[in-house]
């Protein structure tokens, strides 16, 4: 909102304090003054003239040169304003040096042959308009020749605040309300502008003239009528002209302006009807039909909605409540009966029908925020008194309202001690009080450590206790709540987030997409992946889905694929990073300590944590799509274990285990460092998938970062190629389904002694001559002098008779121990 310090300190004689000064106190109670603009730099120079005499120019036609007396010193400038005043009139002159906005300063000009020292200014050229059409003419009392422009007109010179107004200071939105803080922040008395004399009185009737029927109070608890005659509709005074153009408005007729001015200082919206257009002399407050037509002051043809509220006349629609007058209704220069509306439109109302309609209007915008309904009869005197005053009219005696029973203000107790807890700091209660009476506040039973204090219409957002100790805290100024660290209590550590931005990276390396999901989850899917029990429930959760802290990665995710497949996208491959809530580790208590939830040190502990989920065909380009399978899962677990630590992990069945009860027992599997869990992967179970609908198969990874990084990053070394060649065997052992491939490795390591370099399966095979229940595990074996790594200098070739002698107990071991047979 543009605000004018020149407004405030009229309405606040007794103000001393400089425009910056004011600035920073609104900005330290909660109006933030994003900018500060000044007004009417440069325009010093500039004086009133008075008009001595006129010629045409020799030369140029349409160009007159014109003799001003500027105060005892006579000058001649050229002009091409069609309507110069005969001599004897006021004009404005600008001498050289003048620095017009636009222009720049002010040189002698040769026109036709004429030196033109100075000119003679419009409203385009001092910035009260956008354009103009002459010259400013002025009223022949204002100001002798040679007046400086500041002293006839005020105005001119303003520092404009540009204010951050919050939703809930509708107040704010006018002078008057700004005037009223700033009364209360600098320490004094704010008296509001009263309505003017009336100077004419008109003999007619208001009842003969219009009458008022409101037929929707929930909507418009108060409409309130005044009728004002024989104005003469023209252009404003230039100071009301130059008041509103600086504040964004753009200036009309006399009659316009002065609702502009209502609204600007008092934050009321008013709207001027032209009575003789008032069809039957009658106004009726309604909602519209379904479908109901009507055309706004833009001129767009409408089609309104059953639950937007109009004003009426006797045949239809005149204006859309709250938001925009009607085009039939308007003020034209022809007027000379005007009907002015003041009235209170509840907010929500006017809200939907200004999104509706797409009408953001200065109207709609302050109802919306609620206006002061209190206020309605004394802005409309101050409207109707302005109107007499400045187009000539006749008030008609009385105003109509149309209302209800006013809405009860709140009545508020304010103690004290509570007034001290909550700001944390003792302030004497005598001045607390004293604040809020300077709010407009109305305290009802004094103490002196308690008190009651009525609401105010001005101001709808103060109900509660907590609002009027604000309302203390930052008139008094919020700077003056001292800092204070709190008590911090040890804390179990926590990682530093390292290595989850490491897993993120590796993950994505390896052809993942990170998901973003909710910490929160419901307890039934934490059941369905048999998650541990959840350790925090949300006091106010977003909804039913929403109501406790995950104690599992994997809700989310499958949550995730879910939605994925049910729009068609079958090949996913998402992982997620973050905590899981668990129980506070059993080494934070001590038998002497009980447990207490506000204690730090009983609160859940986040657990770094990383999952993964596939689904769908495998990503490939040279060859036929292949559904993911159990072995992606491990080489994802695998890859991403031994990328983070630097070191060697291995996987193995871990069906029934601690914690695989959400997988398949069949595939079930776990990742191993140093004989060390950190993770477990495999196919979800289809109980598990049911539950989630997901409509297929799908393979997780788990892995407790946590874990991982109390192991530690091992540093790689570089270990020389080997000097001598190894030699190879591959062995095919036929097992039962019951044997796992784990168990066959360590057997063929085992019989194969020092010598076997490594032991890598690369082939399972099932059907042909393999009977039911077994499968086919093919093993190729590398075998080399142990020596060659440590001491090449002392290595040597294996021969072929040692190596096929530990080959033949390898064969032998696995027909003995493991009741396996060879495959050829």
């Amino acid at each position: 909102m543009l605000a004018s310090y020149f407004w405030i300190k009229q309405l606040l004689p007794a103000l001393h304090a400089s425009a910056s000064e004011v600035a920073s106190r609104l900005t330290r109670a909660g109006l933030e003054v994003e900018a500060v603009q000044e007004v009417g730099l440069g325009l010093d120079p500039i004086v009133v003239a008075e008009v001595r005499a006129i010629e045409p120019h020799p030369s140029k036609s349409g160009l007159r040169l014109v003799t001003v007396d500027r105060g005892g010193q006579t000058q001649r400038v050229v002009c091409g304003a069609s309507n110069v005043p005969a001599p004897g009139g006021r004009v404005l002159l600008a001498p050289l040096g003048t620095v017009i906005p636009g222009l720049g300063p002010l040189t002698p000009r040769e026109i036709g042959g004429v030196s033109s020292e100075g000119m003679l200014v419009s409203e385009e050229e001092l910035g009260l308009a956008n354009e103009s059409d002459g010259i400013i003419v002025l009223d022949a009392k204002v100001g002798a020749p040679g007046s400086k422009l500041f002293d006839v007109l005020p105005e001119a010179r303003d520092t404009l605040f540009h204010i951050g107004v919050t939703p809930n200071r509708p107040d704010a939105l006018g002078h008057l309300g700004l005037a009223r803080d700033v009364a209360a922040l600098f320490g004094i008395d704010f008296v509001p502008p009263g309505p003017g004399a009336v100077a004419r009185w008109s003999r007619e009737s208001l009842d003969q003239l219009i009458s008022v029927e409101n037929l929707d109070l929930e909507r418009c608890p108060h409409y309130g009528a005044a009728v004002v005659l024989d104005v003469s509709v023209a252009p404003s005074p230039a100071w009301l002209r130059w008041r509103l153009h600086k504040l964004g408005v753009r200036p009309i007729s006399n009659v316009v302006d002065i609702t502009n001015l209502v609204l600007l200082g008092f934050g009321q919206p008013m709207h001027a009807f032209d009575l003789d257009r008032v069809r039957g002399g009658r106004i009726v407050v309604r909602r519209a039909g379904p479908g109901e037509p009507f055309t706004t002051l833009d001129g767009v043809a409408r089609s309104l909605d059953a639950d937007d509220l109009v004003i009426c006349d006797a045949e239809g629609p005149t204006a859309l409540a709250g938001v925009m007058g009607g085009q039939d209704s308007e003020i034209r220069d022809t007027t000379r009966r005007v009907l002015l509306e003041c009235a209170y439109f509840t907010p929500r109302g006017v809200r939907r029908t200004a999104r509706r309609h797409a009408l953001g209007t200065e109207s709609s915008f302050r109802f919306e925020r609620g206006v002061d309904w209190g206020a309605v009869p004394h802005v409309l005197e101050i409207a109707r008194a302005l109107l007499c005053e400045l187009a000539g009219g006749a008030a008609v005696k009385g105003a109509i309202h149309a209302k209800g029973p006013d809405p009860a203000l709140p009545v508020v107790p304010l103690r004290s001690q509570r007034l001290n807890a909550l700001l944390g700091i003792d302030v004497p209660f005598a001045e607390a009080t004293a604040v809020l009476r300077r709010l407009g506040l109305e305290v009802l039973r004094d103490g002196s450590t308690e008190v009651e204090v009525r609401g105010a219409s001005h101001r709808p957002d103060i109900t509660r206790e907590a609002d009027l100790i604000e309302e203390v805290a930052r008139v008094r100024g919020l700077d003056l709540i001292p800092s204070k660290i709190p008590a911090i209590l040890p804390q179990p550590p926590r990682t530093s987030g390292k290595l989850e931005r490491a897993a993120a990276t590796h993950a994505t390396t390896l052809g993942l997409s990170e998901a973003l999901t909710y910490s929160f989850v419901s307890p039934r899917e934490l059941e369905a992946v048999f998650a541990p029990a959840p350790q925090v429930r949300i006091v106010n959760p977003l909804s039913e889905a929403r109501t406790v802290m995950r104690t599992s990665l994997l809700p989310g995710l499958l949550e995730a694929l879910g939605r994925a497949r049910r729009h068609g996208e079958e090949a996913v491959r998402l992982f997620a990073v973050g905590s899981r809530f668990l129980p506070a580790s059993e080494e934070t208590h001590s038998v002497a300590r009980p447990r207490r939830p506000e204690d730090p040190r009983d609160l859940p502990g986040e657990r770094p944590s990383f999952a993964a989920v596939l689904a769908g065909p495998r990503p490939t380009h040279l060859a036929a799509p292949e559904k993911v399978d159990v072995f992606d899962a491990k080489g994802i677990a695998l890859e991403m274990v031994e990328r983070m630590t630097h070191r060697g992990a291995r996987a193995r069945h871990a069906a029934g285990s601690e914690g695989t009860r959400h997988l398949h027992p069949r595939g079930a599997g776990e990742v191993l460092i140093d004989d060390r869990r950190v993770g477990v992967f495999g196919p979800l179970h289809p109980d598990v998938a049911d539950a989630f609908d997901l409509g297929g198969e799908a393979f997780v990874v788990e892995l407790d970062l946590a874990v991982i990084e109390s192991l530690g990053q091992r540093t790689p070394r570089h270990r020389a190629m080997p000097r001598l060649p190894p030699v190879t065997r591959d062995v095919a052992v036929v097992v039962h389904d019951d044997v796992t491939a784990e168990q066959v490795e360590g057997v063929i390591r085992e019989a194969a002694g020092e010598l076997c370099e490594s032991v890598t399966l690369f082939d399972v095979f099932r059907g042909g001559a393999v009977p039911d229940d077994h499968r086919s595990l093919a093993f190729h074996l590398i075998y080399r002098d142990p020596k060659a790594a440590s001491e090449p200098d002392k290595a040597r070739m294996l021969t072929d008779r040692e190596v096929d002698q530990r080959h033949a107990q390898v064969l032998a071991a696995a027909g003995q121990r493991l009741g396996g047979q060879l495959r050829a």
